[in-house]
C-alpha cells in the first residue's frame, strides 16, 4: 500500500497535512466540549444547592437563613465563621450559582460542537478528494502500463484479472484510503488525549477503562487472524466470476447455438457460490464486531457508574466528574472501534494494492531501445534465422526461419493450422519478440527501433476482425486521425467497403456497435482492411484477412492493392491457394519449419506440402498440372 503513496501529488500532501491539523482541532473541540459539559452539570448542581441549601446539610441551611447568600459569598466572612478551608470553595460556588452560568457554558459547548462538526465535514471533503485523486493516478498508470504490455504479459495475468485489478481492486484501495484518512489521525489523537484527561480524574475508573481496552484489542487480533487470509482468496474469486461472466457474454451466440445455457449457469453458480460462502464467513466474523462492541461499551458504562457511585459516596469525586469520565471513556472506546474498522479495511486494501503493484512493477518483455537507430531503407523486411517460442513453453513455435522481402513485393504464408503462420508475422510489429535470430525492418533490427516508430510503418489487419464502438468514420480513421475524408473514402474503395457503406442511411457516420457486431464478418473484414490502408503504411500485414470475403471480392481487393499500392510491401497469411498464388514469394510452413519457399509454380513442383494443399482446393487442370 505504501508504494502507492508515491503517486501523491503536492496538492495531495497538502491535503494530508490539512487533515492532520483539522483532526487536532476537532479533537480539541471535542475534549473542550467535555469540559463545558462538566461545568454545566456542576452549575446545575450548584444552582440546585443554591435554591435548596438543605440538600447539603442543616448547618448550611441555617447559615443561609441567618446571613443570606450575599454575605456567605465573602471568603473572609466564611473564615470568620470557622468554616473549614475545603468547604469554603463549595460555599463560594453555590453562592454564585445562576442560570447565566448554565447558558454561558451551554452556548460555548454548542460553539465547540459546531467546530467539531465543521472540522469533520472539512476532513471528509479533503479525504474524499485525496483518495479520489490517488485512485485516478493509479488507474491512469495501470491502464498505461497494461497498454504497453506485450501479449505475453497480458496472458500472464489474464484479461479478467487485469479488469478486476483496474476496477474492483482500485475501488477497494480508494474506499480504504478514504476511511483511513478520516480515522488514522483522529483515533489515536482522541484516545491519547482522552486517556490523559481520564488519568487526571480517577485511578479506579482508569483501570476499569483499561481492562475494556485490553478485551477490545484481543478481540481485534482474533478477527484479524481469522479474516485476513480470506481477503486474498476473495479477490481471486472475483477474478473467476469476472472471467466466467466475460466468457459467457463474449460467446453468447455459441452458448445459445448449442443449448449450453445450463452448462454456463452451472459454471457461474459454482463460482458465485464459492464467493458467497466466503463472504458469508467473513461477514459472520466481522459481524461479531457490533455485538462485542456494544457489550464492551455497556460493560464499561455499568462499571463506571458502579465504581463512580461508590467514589461519590466516599466524597472522592462528584457526579460531574463521573459523567465527564463516562464521556471520555466512550471517546476512547469509539477511537479503538475506529482503529478496528481501519484494521479490517487495511488487510483487504493491502492485498488489492499488492495485486495492483504486481501489474505496475511488471516489466514488459518488449522494451524500446534507449537510442533509436536510423532506418537505412524503405519497405524492406528480412528474417535471419528466426526462432520463437511462447513464455513457459519448452519447444519453438517457429524455428530457423530466413527470408527477405524487398519494397513493393508481396510475400504469402501458407500451412496447416498450428504451423506458426500468425506467430511468425506477429514478430514484425513486435507483438512478440523472437527468442533467436533477427527480424529487420528497413535494414534495422526491430529491437533497435522504438515501437511507436516501427508500428507507424505497418498497417496490420489481425486474424480477429475487431471494430470499436463509434462510427465507421472513426473506425477507419482510428489508425491515422490526420487523413482527410477523401483519403478515408479512397481507403474504403480499395477495401471494397464503399459498396455497402453507401447503402447505409448515415453512410460514414453510421454507428458501429462494440466489436462491430452489427456488421457481417465480410463487412468487418473490409473495414479493418480500410483501417490498415488509411494509416499510409510502408508495410501491410494481412493475417488471414481475406477468409471472410467471397472469391470475387477477395480478387478485387487484392487487385486494388496491387494497382494502387505498388510501392507497399505486403505480407499475406491465407488458407486459400487462390489468395496467394499471385504473390512474389510464398513461404510454406509445417510444424514451425519452412519447408518451401518460392513462387506458386515453383512450389508445385518442388514442395510436396504445398502441392498437397493446392490439390485439396483446386483440380490439376486449374493448377496446370
Amino acid at each position: 500500500m505504501f508504494k502507492l503513496y508515491k503517486k501523491f501529488k503536492f496538492s495531495d500532501w497538502v491535503g494530508v497535512i490539512l487533515i492532520v491539523a483539522l483532526t487536532i482541532l476537532q479533537v480539541y473541540c471535542t475534549m473542550t466540549m467535555v469540559d463545558f459539559m462538566q461545568e454545566i452539570i456542576k452549575s446545575i448542581t450548584m444552582l440546585n444547592y443554591h435554591n435548596n441549601p438543605g440538600l447539603i446539610s442543616e448547618q448550611m441551611k441555617s447559615l443561609v437563613d441567618t446571613f443570606g447568600w450575599d454575605k456567605l459569598s465573602n471568603v473572609e466572612f466564611l473564615v470568620s465563621l470557622g468554616i473549614p478551608q475545603e468547604a469554603i470553595s463549595t460555599f463560594i460556588d453555590i453562592s454564585k450559582a445562576s442560570t447565566t452560568q448554565i447558558w454561558s457554558n451551554g452556548g460555548l459547548m454548542l460553539a465547540f460542537a459546531g467546530g467539531t462538526i465543521g472540522c469533520q465535514m472539512l476532513i471528509s471533503i479533503i479525504a474524499s478528494y485525496v483518495a479520489a485523486d490517488l485512485s485516478t493516478a493509479i488507474r491512469r498508470d495501470l491502464y498505461n502500463k497494461v497498454e504497453n504490455f506485450s501479449l505475453a504479459e497480458i496472458n500472464d495475468f489474464s484479461t479478467p484479472s487485469l479488469i478486476t485489478r483496474t476496477t474492483n481492486d482500485i475501488q477497494n484501495v480508494q474506499m480504504a484510503n478514504l476511511m483511513i484518512m478520516r480515522m488514522i489521525f483522529a483515533a489515536p489523537v482522541t484516545a491519547i488525549w482522552a486517556i490523559i484527561k481520564i488519568q487526571a480524574s480517577s485511578m479506579e475508573l482508569t483501570v476499569a477503562t483499561a481492562i475494556s481496552i485490553v478485551v477490545l484489542v484481543v478481540f481485534l487480533i482474533v478477527v484479524m487472524v481469522v479474516a485476513l487470509p480470506k481477503f486474498k482468496i476473495m479477490q481471486k474469486l472475483t477474478d473467476r466470476i469476472n472471467g466466467v461472466t466475460r466468457e459467457n457474454l463474449t460467446g453468447i451466440r455459441i452458448v445459445r447455438a448449442y443449448n449450453a445455457e445450463e452448462y454456463q449457469e452451472d459454471k457461474f453458480t459454482k463460482a458465485n457460490n464459492d464467493m458467497t460462502n466466503l463472504q458469508v464467513f467473513v461477514g459472520r466474523v466481522t459481524g461479531l464486531m457490533n455485538p462485542v462492541m456494544m457489550l464492551i461499551m455497556n460493560g464499561i458504562s455499568l462499571a463506571i457508574y458502579w465504581i463512580g457511585a461508590s467514589l461519590i459516596n466516599k466524597g472522592m469525586i462528584d457526579f460531574a466528574t463521573t459523567t465527564a469520565f463516562m464521556t471520555l471513556s466512550s471517546q476512547i472506546i469509539m477511537s479503538f472501534l475506529m482503529l478496528m474498522m481501519m484494521f479490517l479495511l487495511w488487510p483487504r486494501a493491502t492485498i488489492c494494492a499488492n495485486r495492483i503493484n504486481e501489474v505496475l512493477n511488471k516489466e514488459s518483455s518488449i522494451i524500446d531501445p534507449k537510442e533509436e537507430k536510423k532506418l537505412i531503407s524503405e519497405g524492406e523486411v528480412e528474417f535471419r534465422n528466426v526462432s520463437f517460442r511462447y513464455v513457459k513453453e519448452e519447444s519453438n513455435v517457429v524455428s530457423n526461419i530466413s527470408f527477405k522481402v524487398n519494397k513493393g513485393e508481396t510475400i504469402a504464408f501458407i500451412g496447416s493450422t498450428g504451423s506458426g503462420k500468425t506467430s511468425l508475422i506477429n514478430l514484425i510489429p513486435r507483438i512478440y519478440d523472437c527468442n533467436e535470430g533477427e527480424v529487420l525492418v528497413d535494414g534495422i533490427n526491430v529491437k533497435d527501433i522504438k515501437q511507436s516508430t516501427l508500428r507507424s510503418l505497418i498497417g496490420f489487419v489481425p486474424q480477429r476482425n475487431l471494430l470499436f464502438r463509434g462510427t465507421i468514420k472513426e473506425n477507419v480513421k482510428f489508425s491515422n486521425k490526420d487523413i482527410s475524408d477523401e483519403e478515408m473514402v479512397n481507403a474504403c474503395k480499395v477495401a471494397e467497403a464503399e459498396e455497402f457503406i453507401e447503402k447505409l442511411e448515415d453512410k460514414y457516420e453510421s454507428r458501429v456497435s462494440q466489436g462491430g457486431k452489427n456488421f457481417s464478418g465480410g463487412q468487418k473484414q473490409r473495414l479493418c482492411i480500410a483501417r490498415a490502408i488509411a494509416s499510409r503504411p510502408e508495410i501491410l500485414v494481412f493475417d488471414d484477412s481475406f477468409s471472410a470475403l467471397d472469391y470475387k471480392t477477395d480478387k478485387k481487393v487484392r487487385n486494388n492493392l496491387n494497382e494502387k499500392f505498388k510501392g507497399v510491401t505486403k505480407f499475406i497469411v491465407a488458407q486459400r491457394i487462390g489468395t496467394i498464388m499471385d504473390a512474389d514469394k510464398i513461404v510454406v510452413l509445417e510444424d514451425g519449419k519452412m519447408v518451401g519457399y518460392g513462387k506458386h509454380k515453383e512450389l508445385l513442383s518442388s514442395c510436396e506440402v504445398y502441392k498437397e494443399i493446392a490439390l485439396s482446393q483446386l483440380s490439376k487442370e486449374e493448377l496446370g498440372l
